[in-house]
């Protein structure tokens, strides 16, 4: 019972010593990571291609013929969304007896970007763009107005 004993702690301290174990993990990730099925991006000068389903920035859509906005002020982008981040502002236009948007506010440091908003928009005048430059230097330039959704997000062009 003794010498069994004695001959785990002597393998043990062989282990630890001759770094057994490191070594071993060490193989592991070198047999996953074979130096020809890595690549590095030269990212500002060349974009990075983006997988077709990638949610990213919002933005509202405007009718190209009439410059107008889709949304019709129904506010169920804003109950479907989880975080509570969206605000629509409407008033009741007496002539046409339809509602208008007068303000639509969007939280990006709250976002989520799960999509849920977009799902539930009835006229698709809401969209989660492909853009993933949101980097910002503080947080109100994350709270985006009608104005700017209805532009879109400016792609950032680099130079050498």
């Amino acid at each position: 019972m003794i010498r069994v004993q004695t001959t785990r702690k002597f393998s043990g301290l062989l282990h630890r010593l001759a770094f057994l174990d490191l070594l071993k993990g060490l193989s592991v990730t070198f047999r996953a990571q074979s130096p020809r099925q890595t690549y590095t991006e030269q990212y500002p000068l060349q974009r990075p291609q983006i997988a077709e389903r990638f949610r990213g920035a919002p933005r509202l859509n405007v009718n190209p013929e009439t410059n107008e906005t889709l949304c019709i002020a129904c506010d169920l982008c804003a109950l479907a969304c989880p975080e509570q981040l969206i605000v629509v502002g409407s008033e009741r236009n007496p002539a046409t007896r339809r509602k208008e948007l007068t303000h639509f506010t969007y939280d990006l440091s709250r976002c989520m970007y799960c999509g849920l908003c977009e799902d539930a928009c009835p006229t698709d005048a809401l969209e989660l763009t492909q853009d993933f430059e949101l980097a910002l230097y503080a947080r109100e330039g994350a709270v985006l107005t009608r104005e700017m959704l209805e532009q879109g997000p400016e792609p950032a062009h680099y130079a050498k």
